[in-house]
């Protein structure tokens, strides 16, 4: 597999669960998850990503599909359908139908496989593909089969990311939770590791690049710590970004946040 040029632009994915959870604040259907995802589109987005989860708190099965079918109008094939979970999570009661069944029924572009636990409020760890991954490996090759591209949710540990090539995975994405804390920590003033902490990730995206692995990022990235991230980790294939961008977008409005963070990759180049 070849190496991406390092000046290789950074797509942006814009993860809309934020969307969908205030929506599940109230019986409603406002805002809509797809009119959202339709305005990132139209301001720059490359690509939309959704992590549905057992407990459906935000997205719901009905939310993969309808996104799935504006993904596959033409004018927005270009445009990257991102799943992202755990795909150990089966069937539910409250009519979840199972992670996997949602990614072999809408057939995403890609599948970020996550290790999150149902009572986590948010991913907060990569895989630890130490012991026996004959299972998740089984996954991968049937998601390989549906024509699904491959991420899987790491931390920059070089031995884990060499695991994860073993596997047959085709990208991984860095959590970058770690990184974005320090990062706050050091622009406010306080201890912090920040600089220890993002050679960790430069080290481990060259180890990335020499098994041909693809990079991409999540976790915790926004406007301030981003463009950091991104010139110093090369190259970073695709950030998804939910939590930071839907948060600005309470002020400065949805259109102009997306068009802000994609001026922010198009400037590191």
């Amino acid at each position: 597999m070849s190496i991406p040029n390092s000046r290789t632009r950074t797509k942006l994915s814009v993860n809309v669960n934020k969307i969908a959870l205030l929506r599940n604040s109230r019986d409603t259907t406002i805002p809509s998850v797809v009119a959202a995802a339709q305005t990132c589109i139209a301001a720059g987005a490359a690509g939309i990503t959704i992590h549905p989860r057992p407990d459906m708190r935000h997205i719901r099965p009905g939310d993969v599909f309808d996104l799935a079918a504006l993904l596959a109008q033409p004018a927005n094939q270009a445009i990257e359908f991102n799943i992202e979970g755990n795909p150990f999570a089966g069937p539910e009661a409250n009519g979840f139908p199972g992670f996997m069944a949602l990614v072999q029924a809408t057939r995403p572009a890609q599948c970020t496989l996550v290790p999150d636990d149902p009572a986590q409020l948010t991913s907060d760890h990569g895989w630890d593909l130490s012991g026996d991954n004959s299972r998740l490996q089984a996954i991968i090759q049937q998601l390989h089969q549906t024509g699904c591209r491959v991420s899987l949710f790491m931390d920059p540990v070089p031995d884990q990311l060499r695991l994860a090539k073993q596997l047959g995975a085709d990208r991984i994405e860095f959590y970058t939770g770690p990184y974005a804390d320090h990062f706050a920590r050091q622009q406010a003033g306080q201890p912090n590791q920040h600089k220890q902490i993002l050679a960790a990730f430069v080290a481990a995206a060259e180890v990335a690049n020499a098994l041909g692995l693809g990079i991409n990022a999540g976790h915790d990235l926004n406007q301030q710590n981003l463009a950091t991230f991104c010139k110093a980790v090369r190259p970073v294939a695709e950030v998804s970004i939910g939590h930071g961008l839907i948060t600005d977008a309470l002020w400065a409005g949805l259109d102009t946040t997306v068009r802000t963070y994609d001026t922010i990759l198009e400037n590191v180049g």
